[in-house]
């Protein structure tokens, strides 16, 4: 199959387009959905808005879900300050460093607001070498809002309140050489792969094996993940989220990371080799990595307590959760992968049930592995 770039590039614009900090998810949740009844699926939603869109396949037990996430990081107000300006805790975990500067569009309920996220101390003129010495986190930056207001309550009659949501601009830039850089491609560019994925199975018209589940959830950055939206004939989930591209890590800008572990333990040992093979058979790049300080939709649905086979496929993103950049190559990678995994035979048939006896339970290999006969004859001498 092939994937269709131009598409998968402008619906990555379009999503960088809306706003959707953890909470404020609704207007993302309508344009997704709308895009997956125009790619030939229904949408279902819950109450919230996380989506789930079943394309059919030749088995509805034992089921495929493929995961991404509509929200992205943010702030809210936490207290409007005398100055008229406004105190932010962060919606999901990033550091204060790199709002700092940030535009952004403040939502009430009276409309949107625009405004600038400024350290405490942000003119040289006045504070000279404060200005660097000033430290780092949220408790040392403020909303400057663009309006008229001086004080707390010039601020507060223009309708604006505490757990008032902030949306910080995206500042994507396309450049031709492949590379993108913009705030939140954690997980608009998962989403972006995940649609081009469903284009490319309607347009060859391919049939799966099982059901494909293709869910996308509106509350990851803060840990919640799709712990309450995998169903019961789901058998194996793959969640398409960012790779850390970083000094330590194997991730990387290009081809298809496939994560072995993050903090909430090991991936499905053959899930994960399935995606492997996949990539080695179709000669899609990859690396595999580990990653430490890191969770996803597939953590919150195992500590839901749902009995699923999970896996993690990334994109490699530097400066994650800051001033982020991906380079095209791995969201085609990323794309290749999960369309060839979806169509893949199913290679576990006693996954069809949730319960079942020892008889077809996998094997993990055990052998000694073979090595080549050593020959002291070329073996070096120590010094």
């Amino acid at each position: 199959m092939e994937i269709d770039e131009a598409y998968l590039l402008r619906q990555l614009k379009a999503l960088l387009s809306i706003d959707s900090p953890t909470g404020y998810t609704d207007q993302v949740v309508r344009y997704c959905s709308q895009e997956l009844e125009r790619l030939g699926l229904t949408p279902e939603l819950t109450r919230r808005g996380a989506i789930r869109a079943v394309r059919q396949g030749s088995r509805r037990k034992a089921a495929r879900a493929v995961v991404t996430h509509l929200d992205t990081l943010g702030a809210q107000v936490k207290q409007v300050k005398e100055n008229g300006r406004l105190e932010l805790v962060p919606i999901g975990h990033w550091s204060a460093r790199f709002a700092e500067g940030g535009r952004v569009t403040l939502y009430t309920e009276n409309g949107s607001f625009r405004g600038t996220i400024l350290p405490l101390k942000a003119s040289g003129h006045t504070f000279n070498e404060e200005v660097d010495t000033l430290p780092v986190g949220w408790p040392h930056v403020e909303l400057r809002i663009d309006a008229v207001t001086q004080t707390r309550a010039e601020t507060r009659a223009l309708g604006i309140d505490v757990g008032d949501f902030v949306a910080v601009d995206t500042q994507p830039e396309f450049l031709d050489n492949g590379f993108i850089n913009a705030r939140h491609l954690d997980d608009k560019a998962g989403v972006a792969i995940a649609l081009a994925s469903i284009e490319a199975l309607e347009r060859d018209k391919v049939r799966t094996p099982v059901d494909i589940h293709w869910l996308f959830t509106i509350a990851e950055e803060v840990g919640v993940g799709a712990a309450s939206i995998v169903t019961p004939e789901i058998a194996s989930m793959v969640t398409i989220d960012n790779g850390t591209s970083a000094p330590g890590q194997n991730s990387s800008e290009f081809g298809a990371t496939i994560a072995m572990a993050d903090q909430a333990g090991p991936f499905d040992y053959h899930l994960t080799k399935k995606l492997v093979d996949l990539c080695r058979d179709g000669d899609i790049p990859f690396q595999k990595d580990i990653f430490r300080y890191y969770r996803s939709d597939s953590a919150s649905a195992i500590e839901a307590g749902h009995d699923v086979r999970t896996a993690l496929v990334a994109f490699g993103v530097d400066a994650s959760h800051g001033y982020e950049r991906i380079h095209l190559h791995a969201l085609i990678s990323v794309a290749r992968l999960v369309a060839a995994y979806v169509a893949s035979p199913l290679e576990i048939p006693r996954d069809v049930e949730e319960v079942s006896g020892l008889k077809g339970f996998t094997e993990q290999p055990t052998e000694e592995a073979e090595q080549p006969e050593f020959d002291p004859a070329t073996r070096a001498s120590p010094e």
